[in-house]
């Protein structure tokens, strides 16, 4: 069994900024509102499905602060990241950014 976000239904199909302050579709919502309570509920050997089908648009600082903030917040390892996560996207570039931020993301 797997925990499903559908980023474009739950959150919003163009999210963008970094912040709370950016508005509120922002990374850091997105991050502690959606990502962290989901990864929470998952039991061993589940995947976290993302769901960027409906998305439009995705913003680099959106996704760099949903993703690489995880690991910069220490709220996830990135090896365990990467072991639960999966990206569900029409648009290849949102799934290599987010990878690309999660690589890049060292601990705070």
């Amino acid at each position: 069994m797997s925990i499903i976000i559908n980023v474009g239904e739950e959150f919003y199909p163009r999210p963008a900024g970094r912040f709370y302050t950016d508005g509120s579709h922002s990374g850091q919502r997105f991050r502690e509102e959606m990502l962290l309570p989901a990864i929470q509920k998952l039991k061993a050997n589940e995947k976290l499905i993302v769901d960027f089908s409906l998305v439009t648009m995705a913003g680099s600082s959106f996704l760099e602060e949903s993703f690489g903030g995880l690991i910069r917040k220490k709220k996830i390892t990135k090896e365990s990241l990467l072991d639960i996560l999966e990206i569900i996207t029409k648009r290849k570039i949102i799934k290599d950014r987010i990878y690309e931020y999660i690589n890049d993301a060292k601990p705070d």
